[in-house]
């Protein structure tokens, strides 16, 4: 009788691999205890086996329920004529207010200066999305292919730099450069040209918020892009190589793809922030060229709120910006569905 034909004793037939062993332990096993009918664990079994995972992220959780949903309530302040002065319990202000109904939402539609903002921002959106966005995708190609490592970090460092420097800086050094009384206008009046102010031109604003923007930041995109370069294994380059793709094809059949789910999403996520243009930024320049050209929806919604003390007009303004912000988040993630890609989450 052959080897595979003896029976097992007793002992050896009780006996479990160490992979039954396992899903016996954790309830995996069809028909094992905290188990259903379909073999997925029990929401009992699951919080045992993750409770410590689970009192990690407690403090967390917290935190965004506390400053970022329970805010939201505050949204009610946009259907009343809120006075923030009734008392100083912010409460007792909103509960005592009396109620207007959508009387401020038919203030901001009828509001020449809202959609005058509204039409700044989409313009800068635009602009941004068009020459920011893809500066970054760029320098992570031309970084990632710089073969010493000491010259491809003192580059990364040095276009990462600007992001920790504040607006208020960022601005001034524009200032020095391309203000009327900068090293560029100077150099214009010593050869008997006529100096150019950009910071004060409104024509030229939208660029110069977009060159600020891309000084200041695109060293912060890169990092997301080398990191998804960095996961792409090298035999791939390697294959292409031997197939004879040269350094142009293996970026565009290798490189690109790889980068394809990491750029749907960033473009999602740019997208749902499209009505957010940078506040800070803008708001230090908005006197220099004026509220024509420089009155974006988070700068009205400031003027309008806590200079001109409006609550209730900003609040509804805020609220039409976040649901329409919401709104640009589904499409382009349905968009980014129908490419293939995961987006900001899955089907």
């Amino acid at each position: 009788m052959s080897h595979s034909t003896v029976p097992r004793s007793r002992t050896e037939a009780k006996r479990k691999t160490p992979r039954e062993e396992t899903q016996v332990a954790s309830g995996d096993a069809t028909g094992s205890p905290g188990s259903g009918r379909s073999g997925k664990l029990s929401l009992k079994v699951r919080f045992r086996r993750d409770r410590v995972l689970l009192l990690m992220t407690l403090p967390a959780v917290v935190l965004v329920l506390l400053f970022n949903y329970v805010p939201i309530l505050g949204n009610v302040v946009a259907f009343q004529d809120y006075d923030p002065y009734i008392s100083d319990n912010g409460v007792v202000s909103i509960l005592n207010s009396p109620f207007v109904g959508m009387e401020n939402f038919q203030r901001i539609f009828e509001d020449s200066a809202f959609w005058n903002a509204v039409q700044n921002t989409l313009i800068l959106f635009f602009l941004q999305l068009v020459l920011f966005f893809p500066i970054p995708v760029l320098l992570a190609l031309l970084i990632n292919s710089v073969v010493r490592p000491r010259i491809r970090a003192v580059s990364q460092a040095i276009l990462y730099l600007p992001h920790f420097f504040s607006w208020v800086l960022v601005i001034a050094v524009f200032q020095q450069l391309f203000g009327g009384a900068g090293i560029f206008s100077q150099l214009l009046r010593q050869h008997g040209y006529d100096g150019l102010d950009f910071m004060t031109d409104p024509n030229t604003f939208p660029l110069l918020i977009t060159a600020q923007s891309v000084w200041k930041d695109a060293g912060w995109g890169i990092i997301v892009f080398l990191a998804a370069l960095a996961s792409v294994p090298p035999d791939l380059y390697e294959a292409a190589a031997m197939d004879g793709a040269n350094r142009w094809r293996r970026m565009w059949h290798v490189t690109l793809p790889a980068l394809r789910p990491v750029i749907a999403l960033l473009l999602v996520l740019r997208v749902g922030d499209a009505l957010t243009v940078g506040f800070e930024q803008i708001l230090l320049q908005r006197d220099m060229v004026g509220p024509g050209a420089a009155e974006v929806l988070d700068t009205f919604v400031w003027w309008n709120g806590v200079r001109n003390q409006d609550f209730g007009y900003a609040a509804a303004a805020g609220l039409v910006k976040g649901v329409v912000s919401l709104g640009l988040v589904l499409a382009a993630n349905k968009v980014a569905h129908l490419m293939g890609e995961q987006g900001v989450y899955k089907k």
